[in-house]
């Protein structure tokens, strides 16, 4: 199966940016639709930004005119820019094929801490 680790977060001020990456031990090019999701502390894992094979990309509206999806099948790797962060936009940050919000915890790479101030 692909082995995947996210990377790229930290902590920034509130209105400044960020790029996360999803780097895959495997192939990406077979998974039609790749995701970035996130969890905030106390809070339930969600939906944030899906890329298809084709580069077709939508958004959760909370993350819509903000956040850019990529995805470079080269490298296998997927790619989240992140503009004008908010506060509320703190979360762990997890990439995973499409419909995985279901799936164990044994599924999931270890994610990438965005933390933003403000």
């Amino acid at each position: 199966q692909v082995q995947v680790v996210e990377s790229g977060g930290g902590l920034v001020q509130a209105g400044g940016s960020l790029r996360l990456s999803c780097v895959a031990s495997g192939s990406i090019f077979s998974i039609n639709v790749m995701c970035w999701y996130r969890q905030a502390p106390g809070k339930e894992r969600e939906f944030v930004a899906l890329i298809t094979s084709g580069g077709s990309t939508n958004y959760a509206e909370s993350v819509k005119g903000r956040f850019t999806i990529s995805r470079d099948n080269g490298k296998n790797t997927v790619y989240l820019q992140m503009n004008s962060l908010k506060p509320e936009d703190t979360a762990v940050y997890y990439c995973n094929k499409q419909g995985s919000l279901g799936l164990g915890y044994r599924f999931w790479g270890q994610g990438t801490q965005v933390t933003v101030s403000s």
